[in-house]
């Protein structure tokens, strides 16, 4: 990214949202029985303790594909205890549904956001949307500013909310399987799915799969943001 402001906001986006992910994981496993991840100080959204956890995810990886491919990509963990997850399968699933709950929550925040700057004229739709431009200022300056930022932190959160629900390891979407599955089986599958191999190539397919599934979604959700605009 050749700008350093844009890329200092994608990192801040990306930092807050897996902020926000991982506090939510750790809120609803202490709501559900499991404290370790509020023990570990992990059920707040100031980023340091996330930071400290997985300095790699959520600092030198980012920064890196920030400077490399234009986007922020990283991760980050929230501690949980498997025995309690193995004991509470259906609190475990819901645990897992949080953190991308979350992203979903920050997109609509940005929607209603986009929706007041429209009504009072300080937004529009843009006439060519993309992922850093999915509103633009009625004027300039500080609105322009405004609505990159809520452009950035739309996009990043429908991302992780997506790419999240992907029912594959270690993606949410796998810890989310006893919700939907007998519980003998959604242990078994989680047994099997706490392999090293089976999560690099959970990721594998995640990230192939993921561009067809998004951009439709992208269209789709600008389309709700905007009635009638008719993007494609």
């Amino acid at each position: 990214m050749d700008d350093p402001i844009d890329a200092l906001v994608w990192y801040v986006a990306f930092v807050f949202s897996a902020t926000v992910h991982e506090a939510s994981h750790a809120l609803a496993a202490k709501l559900g029985g499991d404290p370790t991840a509020y023990e570990g100080g992990q059920v707040t959204i100031d980023p340091i303790p996330h930071i400290r956890r997985e300095p790699m995810g959520m600092v030198a990886v980012p920064l890196i594909s920030l400077a490399v491919f234009g986007w922020p990509l990283g991760f980050a963990s929230a501690p949980f205890s498997a025995t309690w997850a193995a004991q509470h399968p259906r609190r475990a699933g819901w645990m897992s549904l949080a953190g991308p709950g979350a992203n979903l929550g920050l997109v609509l925040l940005c929607c209603l956001a986009i929706w007041i700057g429209v009504f009072i004229g300080a937004f529009q739709a843009p006439e060519s949307a993309n992922f850093s431009h999915v509103v633009a200022s009625a004027g300039g300056g500080l609105g322009a500013a405004a609505a990159f930022i809520l452009s950035v932190f739309f996009t990043l959160n429908l991302i992780l909310f997506l790419f999240n629900l992907f029912p594959l390891p270690p993606l949410d979407g796998s810890g989310a399987l006893p919700l939907v599955l007998p519980a003998h089986v959604a242990l078994r599958a989680r047994e099997i799915f706490a392999r090293p191999m089976f999560s690099f190539l959970g990721l594998l397919i995640a990230w192939n799969l993921f561009g067809p599934i998004f951009d439709p979604v992208f269209t789709f959700s600008l389309n709700v943001l905007y009635p009638g605009a008719g993007y494609h």
